[in-house]
């Protein structure tokens, strides 16, 4: 049998890119943006959901449901620091925000640090996202549709 701990660098990358889909690809419906947000917060600690209240709190999801948004997001690469625990982590991401008269792409990067937890259903990998912080979210180019 395999050594578990061999694959937790690829698990880490995985965790981590889950997390990232699950929290920025909205679709402009109520429950769809609900189910998503919720399963990519038990993936982190309060760090995310201090985003997301934030997000909330100033109608993000709201524009989003009644602008009929699309927002998918493509991880581009995930790096781990595996020499030092937490281990500390750079993802590095670019979003399309799909509307009817426009897409527009923008860079995201975020940054986190990753602890060990219990494995579960909720969550697979086995890790727990801490100190999530988005370094940088910005505009790339709009294309007219």
């Amino acid at each position: 049998s395999q050594d578990l701990s061999q694959n937790r660098p690829a698990e880490a990358r995985e965790h981590v890119r889950r997390f990232h889909e699950l929290f920025f690809t909205l679709s402009p419906e109520k429950s769809a943006i609900e189910h998503n947000v919720g399963r990519a917060l038990l993936l982190a600690d309060r760090s995310v959901y201090n985003y997301y209240s934030d997000f909330a709190e100033k109608g993000y999801y709201n524009r989003i449901i009644s602008g009929n948004v699309n927002q998918v997001l493509q991880v581009d690469s995930v790096s781990c620091n595996f020499d030092t625990y937490p281990y500390k982590v750079n993802t590095y991401a670019r979003q399309m925000i799909i509307r009817e008269s426009s897409v527009t792409e923008r860079s995201l990067v975020t940054r986190c640090r990753l602890l060990n937890a219990v494995r579960s259903d909720n969550n697979p990998h086995g890790f727990m996202m801490e100190s999530f912080e988005i370094t940088e979210n910005k505009d790339l180019n709009t294309i007219k549709r």
